[in-house]
């Protein structure tokens, strides 16, 4: 059993009968009262995310778990195949576990979380940041940059980003895969 002050990102935890991944945590120590811990926990099953207070020195169920590193194969209906990149097994997982599924393409190499009791996978992390390229938008106009102006764009894999109006059709750009924002240009 683990206590609230072991609480960090990424921690598998079970709660409610189910399996949650704590993707924010802040440690609060008010003037008056108790101190507690505000949680933003995943579930690992559903997807959702849900907001938790703890109290502090609570004890919390810690579910161990092994990183994976696995290649995105491809996608077939609502399922995603992975190989590991060691012993090049694979396994499929529904594209609930997924993230950011639309920014993932075929060879992106991402980590999986496995559950050490029964060996089944509980959720994807993807890398930082991808590249991608853009597909398709609309020509930027000359002259139109006086303020932080952007445009929509179909990257490779079918997701769409908010731009730059100087990125045309052919660029790569770095995206933020934990926002799905435009990050930067990338230059040949």
């Amino acid at each position: 059993m683990a206590t609230t002050s072991d609480i960090r990102n990424g921690l598998c935890i079970r709660y409610n009968h189910d399996i949650f991944k704590v993707t924010e945590f802040l440690h609060v120590k008010p003037g008056k009262g108790p101190a507690f811990v505000r949680t933003k926990l995943k579930s690992v099953t559903t997807g959702k995310v849900i907001d938790n207070t703890f109290s502090s020195g609570h004890k919390i169920e810690e579910v161990r778990v092994e990183t994976h590193k696995y290649q995105f194969l491809y996608k077939e209906g609502e399922f995603y195949y992975f190989m590991h990149v060691e012993d090049f097994t694979q396994i499929r997982l529904l594209q609930a576990a997924l993230d950011m599924p639309n920014l993932l393409k075929e060879g992106e190499v991402v980590t999986i979380l496995i559950n050490t009791e029964d060996n089944l996978p509980l959720s994807v992390d993807m890398p930082p940041h991808v590249v991608l390229e853009v597909t398709q938008t609309e020509p930027g106009v000359k002259g139109n940059t006086a303020t932080n102006a952007t445009k929509s764009a179909t990257l490779e894999t079918g997701a769409e980003v908010n731009v730059p109006l100087f990125i045309n059709e052919g660029d790569k750009v770095k995206v933020e895969t934990e926002k799905g924002t435009y990050k930067e240009r990338i230059k040949e």
